[in-house]
């Protein structure tokens, strides 16, 4: 998942010129946060079912681990205007003239504590990869998909749709994204731009290991009257994640329902992965908040 990178660091896009091809080759799909998980499933589904995908990752470890027919790594940290800018160009100059068929939002950090056990900085660390950095990148792409009538795929979560305790700050990210994600289908779509959010719910990721890992490192950075009132929640926060890691689908079963959501003739605005996503999608739409509440705290083993 994409992290800031420090400021002196520059993009360095692969440039090597694709042969022509017919059919979906002969177009365009960027993917984010393609190193790992869902991003680099997705990837290499979209690469299998023709297209040339352009795919993000921060390392050149990464980049060299992923590269393959029809996947071009590029370095991209979306918090990054150089990088960003530098992947607008890579599309525009598209060696091969190819258009720019979609672009999938996947790039994300988990930064998570209890609301008032989490400083700000992080709070807003979590904000610029989770919410500034997908709109620079729908920004800066936007005038590629409207030149040919391009789909934006946003992959949100369970937790832009219900906040569960301890989930918070990225739950919060996800919501913004879901906002954004209406707002921006309902302006671009007569203009031939498709908008479509997926929703995973557990998903078996290396987000699930660091996820453990920020979490346990903000744990430590709590004061004493906070170790009192969230250690509980801790303990149970941590066991929450090491289940969507035992229990959560495969990020290739997510990829399969993003190529859906790009080759479909007509995409729905939204897609569930997982039967638990499809369950709590449609609990929070009837379930009255106290007994959302309940239902929550007996998951995460909170009494």
């Amino acid at each position: 998942m994409n992290r800031p990178q420090h400021a002196d660091e520059r993009p360095t896009p692969r440039t090597t010129r694709p042969p022509r091809t017919q059919g979906r080759a002969a177009e365009l799909v960027v993917v984010t946060g393609a190193s790992t998980g869902i991003g680099r499933a997705t990837a290499k589904r979209l690469a299998a079912d023709g297209f040339h995908v352009l795919a993000g990752v921060r390392r050149q470890v990464d980049a060299d681990r992923l590269a393959a027919e029809n996947v071009e790594p590029v370095i991209l940290d979306i918090t990054s205007e150089a990088h960003v800018a530098a992947l607008a160009e890579r599309v525009a100059r598209d060696p091969g003239g190819r258009p720019l068929r979609a672009v999938v939002n996947n790039a994300g950090i988990a930064v998570n504590a209890a609301v008032e056990a989490l400083a700000l900085t992080e709070w807003r660390r979590q904000f610029e990869v989770g919410v500034f950095g997908q709109i620079a990148v729908i920004q800066a792409l936007l005038p590629a998909l409207h030149a040919h009538g391009g789909r934006i795929v946003n992959i949100g979560s369970v937790g832009g749709k219900v906040a569960m305790p301890s989930f918070g700050p990225y739950a919060a990210a996800k919501f913004a994204m879901e906002a954004v994600s209406d707002a921006l289908r309902r302006e671009v779509e007569e203009f031939g731009v498709r908008v479509v959010v997926v929703v995973p719910g557990a998903v078996r990721t290396a987000m699930n290991e660091s996820g453990v890992a920020t979490a346990t490192r903000l744990a430590e950075a709590m004061t004493p009257d906070q170790h009192v009132r969230y250690d509980k929640l801790t303990t149970a926060f941590l066991g929450q994640i090491e289940a969507f890691g035992k229990d959560g689908v495969e990020p290739e079963s997510a990829a399969a329902v993003v190529s859906r959501a790009i080759t479909a003739r007509k995409p729905r605005t939204r897609y569930t992965v997982g039967r638990d996503a499809a369950v709590l999608v449609r609990l929070v739409r009837f379930m009255p908040d106290r007994l959302l509440d309940r239902v929550l705290r007996r998951q995460m083993k909170l009494g």
